[in-house]
C-alpha cells in the first residue's frame, strides 16, 4: 500500500509545550523534554521502510523554518482546523487527497514507543476487514490512528484531553459501522508521575535524548 505517516508536532517554546509538566519542569525544562520527546521521535520514525513522514505543525511564528531545519525527510504542512479532531481529520483528508491509501496518525508524547507498532498499524490496515486501527493510551486516550480514509464521525463532539476520548471515540466507530482493531497498550509523557517510569531509562527504548534528559533530571534531584 501507498502509506503516509503523519507526526503531529509543536516548535519547542516556553509556556507552550507540556505545560502539564510545571511544575515540577521549569518552563525551559518542559521546553527541553519535548525538544528531547520531538527528536527522539523524528529520529525513530526514519527508519520506517515504504513509508512517506508528513509533519503537521502548529503554526506559530517561526515554526515552519524550525522544522524545516529539524525534520529532514519529512513533508511540511501547518495544521487546520478549529479543535484536535478538526485537525485531526484535515490532516487524513489531505493524505489521502495525495493520493495515499493508508495514514497513521501519531505526537510526539511516546517517544519510546516501539517502532514495531506503528509497523503493526499499517499491516492491520492493509487487512479488508479492517477499517481503524487505535493504539490505546493508559490515560484513556490513543496513542496512535490508523484510517484508510477519513470517518468525520471519528472526530465530531469527542471529549479531547479527557480520559474518555478512546471509549467514545469506539463506541462512535461501532454505531457507525467502523471496523476498528487494538494496538498494545503504551502511555504517553505527560505528568510528572510519567517522568518515573522506569521504561524511560531503559537503555534500549529508542529514545535516547528522552533517557539523557530523565537520568540528568534524576541526578540533579539527588
Amino acid at each position: 500500500m501507498n502509506n503516509a505517516l503523519i507526526i503531529f508536532a509543536k516548535q519547542p517554546l516556553p509556556g507552550l509545550v507540556k505545560t502539564r509538566l510545571t511544575p515540577p519542569l521549569s518552563p525551559d525544562q518542559a521546553t527541553e523534554l519535548y525538544r528531547c520527546m520531538l527528536g527522539d521521535t523524528l529520529a525513530k520514525v526514519a527508519e520506517l521502510p515504504a513509508t512517506d513522514r508528513l509533519l503537521m505543525y502548529e503554526e506559530q511564528l517561526g515554526a515552519a523554518a524550525y522544522f524545516q531545519q529539524t525534520a529532514a525527510g519529512c513533508r511540511l504542512y501547518p495544521q487546520r482546523g478549529d479543535d484536535l479532531g478538526d485537525r485531526m481529520a484535515n490532516a487524513f483528508g489531505l493524505a489521502f487527497a495525495d493520493g495515499y491509501q493508508a495514514a497513521v496518525i501519531i505526537g510526539t508524547d511516546s517517544p519510546d514507543l516501539p517502532l514495531s507498532f506503528i509497523e503493526a498499524a499499517f499491516r492491520e490496515l492493509e487487512q479488508s476487514s479492517v477499517d481503524a486501527v487505535y493504539g490505546p493510551s493508559e490515560d484513556g486516550g490513543y496513542y496512535l490512528l490508523g484510517l484508510k480514509r477519513v470517518y468525520a464521525e471519528l472526530f465530531r463532539d469527542i471529549p479531547w484531553s479527557s480520559d474518555g476520548v478512546l471509549e467514545k471515540s469506539l463506541a462512535r466507530a461501532e454505531r457507525a459501522g467502523i471496523r476498528t482493531t487494538l494496538l498494545p497498550s503504551w502511555y504517553d509523557v505527560d505528568t510528572a508521575a510519567d517522568l518515573q517510569r522506569p521504561e524511560l531509562l531503559n537503555e534500549g527504548n529508542g529514545a535516547p535524548l528522552t533517557r539523557e534528559f530523565v537520568k540528568n533530571r534524576l541526578k540533579a534531584e539527588g
